[in-house]
Parts: C-alpha cells; sequence; structure tokens
C-alpha cells in the first residue's frame, strides 16, 4: 500500500497573514485542497494522512475533507513544534502495511499525479538496481550561480552550481526505512533539514529526480502570486 502523508500543521509566519497560509484561498479553496486534491486523483496513491495544527482537525475535517469529498484521506493528526516531529506522528500512526510513504508539503499545489507516480516507479527500480537506496526526492537544478559565504557575510567559495540541486517534495520512502530513520532522530536529538536527510545519516542512498522549478512551496507573498498565475493557466480555478 502506497501512503501519502501531507505536512499542513505550519503556521507560515513569513506570508504576514493571520490565517495559516495552507488554509488561505486561491479561486476560493484552501491551498491545502489543491495539494490533497492532486494526491486523491494520483491512481498508485492508495492513502493519505494529514498533520494539521493543534486545534485545527475538526475544522480541516468539516470544511476540507468532507467539502470536497476527499476519500483516500483516512486520518487527520495534530503536528508537533516542527516540521519533523509532525511527520514522526504520522509515521506511527498510518497502517502498518504501508509500504512506500511520500512525505508532501501541503502547501506545494502544483505538484502532478505524473511526478507523484514516477517517484514511486523510481524507488522502486533504483532500488532493484542498488538495495542501498531507500528513498527518492524531487529537486531543481540551481539556475544561479551559488555562493558560500563567512560569518562577515564575505564569499568563502564559488560552488559549481550543476552540483546544487533544491530539494523538493514529495520525498519518498519505504515506510519501514523512513520509519527507523525518524525514530533514530527522535531518539538521538536530530533535528534535519528535510526526511531525506534523516535518512542519508542512516548510510542510505537518496536518488534524486529532475524536477520542475514550478513545484514551488508557498512560503512567501510572491510565492502565492505565482502559485496562482500558475493554477490559472492549468485550468485548476
Amino acid at each position: 500500500m502506497n501512503v501519502a502523508i501531507i505536512t499542513a500543521a505550519g503556521k507560515g509566519t513569513r506570508l504576514k497573514s493571520n490565517i495559516s497560509k495552507q488554509f488561505l484561498n486561491i479561486y476560493g479553496k484552501p491551498i491545502l485542497a489543491h495539494t490533497i486534491s492532486i494526491f486523491q486523483k494520483t491512481q498508485k496513491i492508495d492513502e493519505i494522512y494529514i498533520s494539521v495544527p493543534h486545534g485545527y482537525v475538526e475544522s480541516c475535517q468539516k470544511d476540507i475533507i468532507d467539502k470536497y469529498s476527499f476519500s483516500k484521506v483516512k486520518g487527520l493528526v495534530v503536528g508537533g513544534s516542527h516540521r519533523q516531529e509532525s511527520v514522526y506522528n504520522v509515521l506511527i500512526r498510518i497502517p502498518s502495511t504501508s509500504k512506500i510513504v511520500l512525505i508532501h508539503d501541503g502547501v506545494r499545489p502544483i505538484i502532478t499525479p505524473d511526478e507523484i507516480e514516477m517517484t514511486i516507479n523510481r524507488l522502486i527500480k533504483d532500488h532493484d538496481v542498488d538495495n542501498g537506496v531507500r528513498g527518492i526526492i524531487l529537486a531543481a537544478p540551481a539556475r544561479e550561480t551559488i555562493k558560500r559565504i563567512n560569518d562577515d557575510t564575505t564569499i568563502d567559495a564559488t560552488i559549481p552550481r550543476e552540483n546544487v540541486w533544491h530539494a523538493q517534495t514529495p520525498q519518498t520512502f519505504f515506510y519501514t526505512d523512513i520509519l527507523e530513520a525518524h525514530r533514530k532522530a527522535a531518539k538521538e536529538g536530530f533535528i534535519g533539514t528535510d526526511d531525506s536527510s534523516l535518512v542519508e545519516r542512516m548510510g542510505w542512498k537518496v536518488s534524486v529526480a529532475r524536477g520542475r522549478h514550478e513545484n514551488i512551496k508557498i512560503t512567501t507573498p510572491i510565492d502565492l502570486f505565482l502559485a496562482e498565475l500558475m493554477i490559472s493557466k492549468n485550468g485548476k480555478t
């Protein structure tokens, strides 16, 4: 069984809104609902679980899950104090029969079913070739020159941009592996920048599949503006 975990427990303070960013509307529909709808229509996704902020379970169920008839959503789980804890809270509650788990940001509504299924197919294929591969992420190559700077903001080095990719979601793993990686991180008090970093520190390999730069995470007002343009262009209004 393939399970999607959608993270939607953040506050999104950089958007300077009184409403958590995942619940802001684009064309009259919450961003989170736009995101869920893509996973709902993806054939290889069997169940969906969502992390939500404390106090939002009832309203999210009524105003999003029930309203838009998201039948694949099987559970809403209260998130933790940070994203990693929120993902772990969901991981320990999904069925033990889960085989592959995809973890996706609730505020990345420009993802497509083809991209979602591609990560599943690539994980299986890459693992068959090399059983050290335990995960795969979408990422987009850097377009601009990357500088590493010192504490005084002077340049320490120029990093070849062909070796630098911007990590995106979904990030896709075998269930037992990502659960073990999260458990180890929780036990040791390690907080990574994304889920793949937890798998990497286990000594396992994570493959990268080329994604689109359009698969943005809505974090700032300009991101919201761009997402509105792309959703309108794609006829998702």
